[in-house]
């Protein structure tokens, strides 16, 4: 790859980046929380496996990998000076290391084809996601991760690296997890398709969905029923996901993930 393939490469992070609404409607940041949860989860599975083939343990979970692959590696010049510019406009913190190791990592990766190869997924995109569909996040002072509107701790390196993957990238899926307001999930008790969710839309009621691949979320009563026509159990955010996805990519996860 030559350097101005890498400059492009990063170009294009960095115009994603400033496309971001850093500058949020907060009602609908608190209200639509789930995927940006389920996201970050999928970010700390990958950093975690980044820095155990880079030996970033000591930084993990929130680095610019570049620092660790290639402690020579610098962006072209007009790269650098663009990204200079967008993160002392308002970065700061672990976001402003994330982002700067995203369009650091685009340059490099294709001007260093062999950087990330294997079974590395793309490291930054679920990050990149999550500032998409609703901002930053930040940690407290006991090292809990703050996405506003909910809080949880990272667990260990080692503990992140072992999980299966979280959430799919793919737009359909993120599209039908993303959605405003509190949910829980249901599935059968096998723990398969098809998803329900009942939702609690921040203006008040309640409304239940059934998820179909081609058709979206339809109006159900057959959580409600009292006939026991289906019988459900609660399932976990991620266990949703997983349901989901198969259903609109009608392949199982293992043979999905990006």
């Amino acid at each position: 790859m030559t350097d101005g393939q890498g400059e492009r490469a990063a170009s294009k992070v960095m115009e994603r980046l400033c496309a971001v609404k850093w500058e949020r409607d907060w009602g609908d940041v608190f209200g639509k929380v789930m995927l940006r949860r389920l996201l970050m989860r999928e970010y700390l599975r990958r950093s975690s496996l980044w820095a155990q083939t880079y030996s970033a343990e000591s930084a993990w979970p929130f680095f610019d990998i570049t620092e660790y692959i290639d402690a020579e590696f610098k962006l072209s010049p007009s790269t650098e000076q663009e990204l200079e510019e967008f993160l002392g406009a308002r970065m700061s913190g672990d976001v402003k290391v994330t982002c700067r190791g995203a369009v650091r990592l685009a340059e490099l990766r294709l001007n260093n084809p062999a950087v990330g190869t294997g079974d590395l997924p793309d490291l930054y995109e679920p990050l990149i996601r999550m500032y998409e569909r609703g901002g930053e996040f930040m940690k407290d002072n006991v090292g809990a991760l703050d996405l506003t509107g909910v809080s949880f701790r990272p667990g260990s390196l080692q503990g992140n690296a072992s999980n299966t993957p979280v959430v799919t990238l793919h737009g359909t899926v993120l599209d039908a997890l993303d959605v405003e307001g509190r949910v829980t999930f249901y599935a059968s008790d096998s723990n398969r398709g098809p998803v329900f969710r009942r939702l609690f839309p921040q203006g008040g009621g309640q409304r239940d969905e059934v998820f179909s691949g081609h058709l979206g979320w339809q109006p159900t009563t057959q959580l409600s029923t009292s006939e026991g026509d289906v019988d459900c159990v609660r399932i976990y955010d991620q266990d949703a996901a997983r349901i989901i996805e198969e259903a609109v990519l009608g392949v199982p996860r293992s043979a999905s993930q990006e």
